[in-house]
């Protein structure tokens, strides 16, 4: 989909949207369509108890006086910011995806707002355009009502030069949104540790540093965590390293890792079949690092970063890893593994103290769709956030509010801590059942970071998304590419 600005005018065709503020507030450009219309709008908000709310919208087909086919009045509610923008975009586009028309324009009209209308005009546009999203490519028999019809989205305000500057970045930032989407929604078969690899090592071309570590490498390190993970596929596991060197030379990077788990059965201790086609998403920490390093070298990120993704499949076969295994990580930590299900942890601890070892980073921060614990706890709308140091936490939270994608924090303690000492090994890796699962994970990984400042996202509530929501069509979420780019932008860019 095409997105463009321009200066308010009324359309001789095609779909009209326009502003409206808190209890019904009309902007200039609004009063004079309701004047142009004989007082239609004006009667039509009147009879549809249209209060102006954030979000809400108004749809008046074939509008007296003027030339488009329709016209939605879409609230901005009284505090109107950047987030607020965003689901505005979000919400003209749902509203007349469908519609038949081509092109829709969005005017935004000179209310009071919270930041700049040149911003705001290209946050609206960021929203619309990532609520686009769609996954077609497997759909050979589409009929046209279920295909969109939007094909331009222009957003009209008078400050156009600053509008299009920001969406210069935004639109970065929406290509790495819009590849973790891709490869966390490819089928399994698709998408393995091979090919996602091979996805990564094709962000060359952008000026990332891509390299990938086989089974031969990682083992000659000492990755039996890692590698113990894969050795039921077929599917030999990779791990991926990307650094974009935007900083000063010399400067100590900031590093994400990712989970990437392409495909999740459980291993010997198997999932219930029910839903197990969901396990493609089990590899959506990974997809949001590769996504975030895309948006991150695609703005041309004035910062020296590394992204790390720990990629294999979870299978049972005879080669599986058992329950009662023990395995060495390549920190020398033993661990025995007492559910093969509780792979993700297994995967970071190798990629956690690889990224410490290699790189000395200012800080590391993982995400991983770990526990469906964190569902428990937090539902939807939250992704857990443990950390080893408080300044990195408050700058995670801060961005997360930001960005519309939050993050709850969840605490670490040595109690906790007892819980996955083994008796024939330094750890085991999961706890008692049914007690503070999530907690327990992150402090299994806290074993593998050393003194470096740390957090660990659980993400299972937050990658994936059953229904349409906001400015995020049904399916992957992309969750903390917006977030982590934040992060970066916000604290750690000369």
């Amino acid at each position: 989909m095409k997105i463009a600005f321009s200066s308010p005018s009324l359309p001789k065709a095609g779909i009209l949207a326009v502003t409206v503020a808190a209890d019904r507030a009309l902007g200039t450009f609004g009063r004079d369509l309701d004047q142009r219309s004989g007082g239609q709008i004006a009667r039509a908000i009147e009879a549809a108890r249209f209060k102006g709310k954030a979000e809400e919208v108004l749809n008046l087909v074939a509008p007296a006086g003027l030339d488009v086919s329709r016209l939605l009045l879409v609230g901005i509610g009284a505090d109107a910011g950047a987030l607020t923008a965003n689901n505005v975009g979000a919400a003209v586009l749902a509203a007349v995806q469908f519609s038949g028309e081509a092109e829709v324009a969005l005017v935004v009209d000179d209310h009071a707002l919270k930041v700049e209308p040149g911003l705001f005009a290209a946050e609206a546009a960021f929203g619309a355009y990532l609520r686009s999203y769609r996954f077609d490519k497997y759909h050979s028999t589409l009929t046209a009502d279920k295909k969109p019809s939007i094909t331009k989205v222009t957003v009209q305000v008078e400050a156009t030069k600053d509008a299009k500057k920001a969406w210069d970045k935004l639109e970065k930032i929406a290509d790495g949104i819009f590849l973790t989407r891709d490869v966390v929604t490819e089928p399994p078969n698709v998408i393995y540790p091979e090919t996602l690899a091979d996805r990564c090592v094709a962000l060359e071309k952008i000026g990332l540093e891509v390299d990938v570590l086989d089974e031969k490498k990682m083992k000659k390190l000492g990755m039996g965590a890692l590698l113990g993970v894969g050795q039921g596929s077929t599917q030999p596991p990779r791990l991926v390293v990307m650094k974009w060197n935007g900083g000063a030379k010399g400067d100590a990077p900031v590093a994400f890792v990712g989970k990437g788990i392409t495909f999740d059965t459980g291993g010997i201790s198997i999932k219930p079949a029910a839903n197990m086609d969901d396990m493609k998403w089990d590899m959506g920490g990974s997809g949001t690092v590769i996504g975030l390093m895309a948006a991150l070298a695609g703005r041309k990120a004035k910062a020296n970063v590394v992204g790390i993704v720990a990629l294999a499949e979870n299978m049972p076969d005879g080669n599986a890893q058992r329950p009662g295994d023990v395995v060495t990580s390549m920190s020398g930590q033993t661990i025995e593994v007492l559910n093969t299900d509780a792979e993700g942890r297994l995967v970071l601890a190798d990629a956690l103290w690889y990224c410490q070892d290699q790189f000395k980073p200012k800080f590391m921060v993982d995400l991983a769709t770990l526990t469906g614990a964190v569902i428990v706890s937090l539902g939807n709308e939250h992704a857990g956030l443990f950390s080893n140091n408080d300044e990195l936490a408050g700058k995670l939270t801060e961005a997360g509010l930001a960005t519309g994608e939050k993050l709850w924090r969840l605490p670490l303690a040595p109690a906790y801590d007892k819980d996955i000492d083994s008796d024939i090994a330094d750890m085991k890796n999961i706890g008692r059942p049914m007690n503070a699962g999530s907690i327990i994970g992150a402090q299994f990984l806290q074993r593998f970071v050393n003194d470096t400042p740390w957090a660990h996202l659980d993400i299972a509530g937050t990658a994936w998304t059953k229904a349409d929501k906001g400015m995020v069509p049904k399916g992957a979420t992309a969750f903390g590419v917006r977030l982590l780019d934040r992060l970066v932008a916000d604290h750690y860019e000369g």
